[in-house]
C-alpha cells in the first residue's frame, strides 16, 4: 500500500525509504485503531512482523548492527506517535493534518488540495476497513483502491 502510485504521482511525495515506512505505519496504525474501536485484540504476530521486514530492509540496504538498532529504536518511537496522534475525532475518523505535515513536510499549507486529497485517502482507508470482518481485515486491506 505504501508503494501505491496516488502518493507519487498526484501528492508527488517523495520516493524514499523513510517515506514507505512512514505511509506504512499510518496504514497499519488505522488498522490498529479500527480494531481497538471494534473491541478486538490484535495480533502481536503482525506487529512483529512489520518491524522484522524493516529490520531485514534496513539490513539489505546496508546499515550495520548498531546503526540498524538506532534506526529500529527511532521508527518504533515514530510509529507511536503516529498511531497516539493519528486520529482527532471522538465519535468518527478525522485525520490529524498537523501529524501529516510532520511527517510530510513538504506537504506544506500552500497546497492544501494535496493535505486535502491526503487525508481523504486515508479517511477512505478507514472506511474501507472498517467495514471488513475484523478477522480478514489484513489481508483485504490489500485490495483497497483509491
Amino acid at each position: 500500500m505504501s508503494r501505491n502510485i496516488f502518493f507519487y504521482k498526484k501528492l508527488q511525495l517523495k520516493d524514499s525509504f523513510e517515506t514507505r515506512i512512514y505511509l506504512m505505519f499510518f496504514h497499519y496504525s488505522i488498522i490498529l485503531l479500527i480494531l481497538k474501536k471494534k473491541s478486538v485484540k490484535y495480533d502481536q504476530k503482525s506487529y512483529d512482523d512489520l518491524f522484522d521486514s524493516i529490520e531485514n530492509n534496513l539490513r539489505e540496504l546496508g546499515f550495520g548492527d548498531v546503526s540498524v538498532n538506532k534506526k529500529m529504536k527511532d521508527l518504533n518511537k515514530i510509529f507511536y506517535d503516529v498511531l497516539l496522534k493519528l486520529n482527532i475525532g471522538k465519535d468518527n475518523f478525522e485525520i490529524n493534518e498537523k501529524l501529516i505535515l510532520k511527517y510530510f513536510d513538504y506537504l506544506d499549507f500552500k497546497n492544501t488540495e494535496k493535505i486535502k486529497d491526503f487525508s481523504e485517502y486515508f479517511t477512505n482507508f478507514y472506511e474501507f476497513c472498517f467495514d471488513k470482518p475484523s478477522d480478514i481485515m489484513i489481508e483485504e486491506a490489500i485490495n483497497f483502491k483509491n
